[in-house]
């Protein structure tokens, strides 16, 4: 029974107190005509049903099917972006989740068991780390870093090896791992594959099309693109989903549809965003280079990083994300140089219309791989700003320290 027939159906309705008009009236939203180009912002929580039927058909299909039956358990704008980024990633269905980390964890969680055994990549998301230190430790479940550019992993399989979580590009320094190599070591012995796609927001790489069999992401990043919203997603194939989906149904996970809204509304415009902040860190990346105080650049994008082959395979495009090390290996001189910016904010998040930078420490971030040569990184998010200003703000940040020939090559 809709809003409209249980109205038209109570002849009466004119003769109710004023108090009971006031609640019963306006409830229905349908409007004869067309339609409008974005969803609907759909905010409820207690959803009604005709009657008890169909309420306990609902309950009873909802495990398998996306229905509306309580506000923790979706709703129809949230499905909306579950579409925009099942298509996005090429997955069978998504789930959203309040954050990234959510995210990483929850398909963690879903995923092992006390007696099992996890493979993480050394270049992982750095709260990852304290979650394995927290969680895994305290439900014995073992866990085991691999090198960032995925080499070595097969020595460290066990027999109780159940899932390999890879990021790439990693965090900080943008390894990038071989993840069909990956995938087939893993799909031989019967171990799950999942893999961090915030760096390539589903656009500019697939890790499910390479064999992975699930991804997470932040939507926080470039799918939203603004800076004002926080949300996890994850992907899966069909064969993947069942577990994730009942876990996740479980542990109560949801999300906001005015989030949703939110990111729904940003990533309609990702496609053209992606390109300027890739051209202007490539830039920028390509400055840094010709300076004489930059030590090392790390962007997947220039032809001399140790990833760049694998980029060019797996990958359509880059992002706005470089990282840099000085020569200068004291903490105090990358801090001079990060609070000397005028035009890069500071923060943690990065994938908003603003350019940010960030100190890291790399002895802290890696575990498998000796940072000590460099082990402070600047990290830096181009945004939509104009390259020439935010170069001439480095340059001034560097007290202008010069620049020298190493003939690099500029990458079209």
């Amino acid at each position: 029974m809709s809003d409209d027939s249980r109205e038209k159906s109570t002849p009466s309705f004119s003769a109710l107190k004023p108090r009971t008009r006031l609640n019963r009236a306006g409830l229905s939203t349908r409007v004869d005509g067309g339609r409008a180009v974005n969803p609907p912002l759909v905010r409820a929580s207690t959803i009604l049903f005709d009657d008890l039927a169909q309420l306990a058909d609902v309950r009873r299909r909802r495990g398998d099917e996306r229905l509306l039956s309580y506000g923790a358990r979706g709703n129809p704008t949230a499905y909306a972006l579950e579409d925009v980024i099942s298509e996005l990633e090429g997955g069978y269905r998504t789930r959203l989740l309040p954050t990234g980390l959510a995210a990483i964890t929850q398909t963690l969680v879903a995923c092992l068991r006390p007696g099992d055994h996890v493979l993480v990549s050394d270049a992982v998301y750095e709260p990852v780390r304290h979650f394995a230190r927290q969680f895994f430790e305290r439900f014995a479940i073992d866990y085991s870093f691999f090198a960032a550019d995925g080499q070595g992993v097969e020595a460290l399989l066990r027999p109780q090896t159940r899932l390999i979580y890879a990021e790439s590009p990693g965090s900080l320094a943008y390894e990038i791992a071989d993840l069909p190599a990956l995938a087939r070591l893993a799909h031989a012995r019967g171990i799950l594959l999942a893999a961090d796609n915030t760096w390539g927001a589903g656009y500019l790489y697939q890790p499910l099309a390479l064999g992975a069999d699930i991804v997470v992401s932040a939507p926080t990043k470039y799918l939203s693109g603004h800076s004002d919203v926080v949300m996890g997603a994850v992907t899966t194939t069909r064969d993947a989903w069942e577990p994730i989906n009942r876990s996740l149904d479980a542990h109560g996970m949801t999300v906001s549809p005015d989030d949703a809204w939110l990111i729904l509304r940003g990533s309609r415009t990702l496609a053209a965003r992606l390109p300027l902040h890739a051209a202007g860190a490539l830039r920028v990346a390509q400055w840094l280079q010709r300076q004489a105080a930059v030590a090392r650049v790390f962007h997947p994008a220039l032809p001399d990083d140790a990833g760049h082959a694998l980029w060019r395979r797996d990958f359509s495009g880059s992002n706005g994300l470089l990282s840099f090390a000085l020569k200068d290996p004291a903490e105090s001189a990358a801090a001079r140089l990060v609070d000397a910016l005028r035009l890069f904010g500071i923060g943690a998040s990065w994938g908003g219309f603003e350019s940010l930078s960030m100190l890291a420490d790399m002895r802290q971030a890696r575990t498998v791989a000796d940072w000590s040569r460099h082990p402070h990184l600047i990290r830096l998010h181009i945004g939509l700003e104009d390259p020439d200003d935010l170069i001439a703000d480095l340059e001034q940040a560097m007290g202008g320290q010069g620049t020298e020939d190493r003939g690099q090559k500029t990458v079209q």
